[in-house]
């Protein structure tokens, strides 16, 4: 029986404790002692979770993200394309296996396809795996398990975006998936970075409330120095930390696009402009040193890590 005890601000469930950070209908988020990281309680069961991400996740979370991903694939490949360069600038050019967890609408997997990689997605959320197929990649559908891992040989990348916020476990995943890496390959982490300097600006300035906190589709609050910890403690060592644009800008310059879906599509096109023009322009280079420099101090929309794996 799930025990639950508040005490000040401190909250207690199961084998989680830590200061209470916000409060959302049915949940709290807690900067966990235990785990090293913040995330909510209580967490939904495995039951619960599989029913959200089969059937419901793109046609009631994220009901536009199939169309809006396909109108931003110029601008994605790019992003994709320099996720991949990174990748060989690490690997000999006999590394070229991927294994994409939670691979979404196939997009990422495509890209390295026609980079001539060997690529394999697992996906659960049904409309994105027959997407997947319909791009001509090898799919599986179901959710990362122990039995599932058993039947895959190791990798010489394991890609896994907008995943780790998803679940249960983040580090019981991570120990699945530092065996399916092979001796000196990569894992690539991505994650929203939240509670980072610039969302708390906006909350201090101009009373925001926390738009981030999402439970039970986000769960887990992570930011460059917890993740980078987990990831370390699995046994990689991080070769790579950069952030992605900080969109939150915006709203300390007073386009408010939370709740406000047309604007937001707007700041987010500004952001592409932005760096589609630094790529005709021949300075991928520097975005990267400057996303490099701004994950130096936590800022940015998102944590992007890549960790190799050490030799045993």
């Amino acid at each position: 029986m799930q025990s639950q005890e508040m005490t000040g601000q401190v909250l207690s469930w199961q084998n989680h404790m830590g200061p209470i950070l916000d409060e959302v209908p049915g949940y709290s988020i807690i900067q966990c002692q235990v785990c090293g990281f913040n995330h909510a309680v209580p967490l939904p069961t495995p039951e619960e979770l599989e029913g959200m991400y089969r059937q419901e996740y793109y046609t009631q979370d994220k009901p536009l993200y199939l169309e809006r991903h396909r109108e931003d694939l110029e601008w994605w490949n790019l992003v994709y394309q320099e996720r991949y360069e990174a990748f060989e600038a690490l690997l000999p050019p006999t590394r070229r296996r991927l294994l994409d967890v939670g691979s979404g609408p196939g997009f990422f997997l495509l890209q390295g396809q026609r980079r001539g990689w060997h690529t394999l997605g697992i996906e659960p959320a049904a409309q994105a795996a027959a997407h997947s197929r319909e791009l001509g990649l090898r799919i599986i559908e179901e959710f990362l398990s122990e039995e599932t891992a058993r039947q895959l040989s190791p990798f010489d990348v394991v890609h896994m975006s907008d995943v780790l916020e998803h679940i249960p476990d983040p580090r019981g995943m991570l120990e699945m998936v530092r065996d399916l890496v092979a001796p000196g390959g990569l894992l690539c982490v991505v994650v929203p970075n939240d509670y980072n300097p610039f969302q708390e600006a906006a909350r201090t300035v101009s009373g925001f409330q926390p738009w981030w906190v999402r439970p039970p589709h986000h769960l887990n609050y992570f930011d460059f120095w917890s993740l980078r910890v987990l990831m370390q403690s699995m046994g990689f060592a991080v070769v790579l930390s950069e952030a992605t644009f900080p969109i939150d800008l915006f709203l300390l310059m007073g386009d408010n696009y939370v709740g406000n879906d047309p604007l937001g599509r707007q700041c987010h096109g500004k952001r592409k402009t932005l760096e589609q023009n630094l790529a005709r322009a021949g300075l991928t280079g520097l975005k990267r040193q400057l996303y490099t420099a701004l994950a130096s101090l936590g800022i940015g929309r998102e944590v992007v890590m890549v960790g190799q794996k050490v030799l045993e």
